[in-house]
């Protein structure tokens, strides 16, 4: 069954109902792209999604023009953006009025948090970049942060802590999942008073950003919550766009670190709710075991396939989850691996946007100007002669083979035929001049790094012209 055909068959009626079938060139909104349903569409063409960025709360920056010019001119055209709202920064504000008394009323909006955010959606938009949303944020409501939240009952006029069903402290990391602000929804608690909140919070969130066709929905960061409470938000998000005539994409992001945790299988075995997953924990691996894992995803869903984002990617000297050598491999194996996204995550857990960063991206768009990414297959039987995590590959036959050194190396790689080649070198560390260089020979070339830092290489027949 041909991978169009077979994507209409687990989401009927969904690109018609969104009119995409006959819009004309460069318009259209996101999407899984029905020639291949692992990338992405966006305006009527199929594309890369790739980023780096030094905050996780975008709209909140106050040099957010700034900061989205800097990563369109190195070729980033995605972010994440959560709605979250702890102080983290003196400039972040809460989503709701603060009264003269010093406490807050969640039935009256705080103008300058939403306004903040249809800037930042204008703003995107107008430089086609895709914005993924997370809707809540689960280290809000816990630890020093609830302290101070408009949702704790001390700090608002609504509800008293025996109403709400709230304890006065959440010491706990979040991922004890102890809150109930988590559990409010009808297959949980069903808490009517903190839902009817929640909803109303969502609805003034929907009311900006189902205006625009570049958004892409996460229901929660790194979660470890029930299954009922982001299910209902992906129902809730997705019914409230079908009564405006629109389709919208959703998805949720667990905590587990093991891709191949039950977890998971609560997006990966959901295509109809779930019709893209973001596997960003997947970058607390490393080595071979991080891309294992990955391809491990993308087999386990090649009966629907669909795209497998990775918003956040870990690793930066300093940070807790990685140096800055793991935050470089984690993302070009994600890069050649098939991912349809692939972010930098914000300093100190990753490189944000960095002179690292900036040299991946603008290496990554470089290569693409030969091969698609989507032309791309992960090609590991490719390689011969290779020690572990050494050296990746992705191949897209008689055109292109790309394959990245972790650390410098030599391997064999399988062109299929003999030839005249051409190997362009790529630094993404150093950064400076690429170097190239003609082989000859085949069906198997041997392939040395220029050095024994992080490297990739573009192989192309001779009188290749680009793809």
């Amino acid at each position: 069954m041909a991978v169009g055909l077979l994507l209409r068959s687990w989401l009927p009626l969904l690109f018609l109902s969104a009119g995409a079938e006959w819009l004309p060139a460069g318009e259209g909104p996101v999407r899984p792209w029905p020639e291949n349903p692992r990338f992405w569409e966006f305006r009527g063409e199929p594309v890369m999604l790739l980023g780096a960025s030094k905050d996780d709360s975008l709209f909140q920056i106050p040099d957010l023009v700034e900061h989205l010019e800097v990563m369109q001119a190195v070729g980033a055209n995605y972010i994440r953006n959560t709605m979250s709202d702890r102080p983290d920064h003196d400039f972040e504000v809460y989503p709701y009025r603060k009264l003269e008394s010093g406490k807050y009323d969640l039935n009256e909006w705080n103008d300058v948090y939403w306004e903040r955010f249809a800037r930042l959606l204008e703003e995107t938009d107008r430089r086609d970049i895709v914005v993924q949303i997370e809707v809540w944020d689960r280290f809000d409501h816990s630890r020093d942060n609830w302290e101070s939240h408009p949702y704790n009952p001390k700090n608002n006029v609504n509800y008293s802590y025996e109403e709400a069903g709230f304890e006065e402290h959440y010491p706990d990391h979040p991922g004890a999942n102890r809150q109930p602000f988590f559990f409010t929804t009808p297959g949980q608690r069903n808490n009517r008073l903190l839902l009817g909140f929640q909803e109303r919070f969502v609805d003034r969130l929907l009311e900006e950003s189902l205006r625009y066709e570049h958004v892409l929905y996460c229901m929660d960061n790194e979660t470890s919550g029930e299954e009922a409470w982001g299910a209902y938000w992906a129902d809730f998000i997705r019914g409230k766009a079908a009564a405006q005539g629109k389709v919208v994409f959703v998805t949720e992001m667990w905590d587990d670190w093991e891709l191949t945790a039950s977890r998971h299988r609560r997006t990966l075995d959901h295509p109809e709710r779930y019709p893209f997953a973001d596997v960003s924990q997947n970058n607390q691996m490393k080595g071979q075991k991080h891309w294992d894992n990955f391809q491990w995803a993308r087999a386990y869903i090649a009966e629907h396939p669909r795209p497998l984002n990775t918003v956040k990617t870990y690793g930066a000297d300093g940070g807790r989850h990685g140096n800055t050598q793991d935050g470089v491999e984690r993302w070009w194996r994600h890069v050649l691996g098939g991912a349809a996204s692939a972010r930098f995550h914000r300093p100190d857990s990753g490189l944000g946007l960095s002179e690292l960063s900036e040299i991946s991206v603008r290496t990554a768009r470089e290569i693409e100007k030969t091969v698609k990414y989507w032309k791309l297959e992960p090609g590991m039987d490719l390689l011969s002669d290779r020690e572990e995590n050494e050296a990746y590959l992705a191949a897209a036959p008689g055109r292109a083979s790309v394959v990245f050194f972790t650390r410098g190396g030599e391997v064999v790689v399988n062109v299929n035929e003999e030839g005249s080649w051409t190997v362009r070198w790529f630094g993404v560390v150093e950064g400076g001049p690429r170097k190239e260089e003609a082989l000859r020979g085949g069906p198997k070339l041997r392939l040395q790094a220029p050095a024994e830092n992080p490297w990739v290489a573009l192989i192309t027949p001779a009188a290749n012209s680009g793809s």
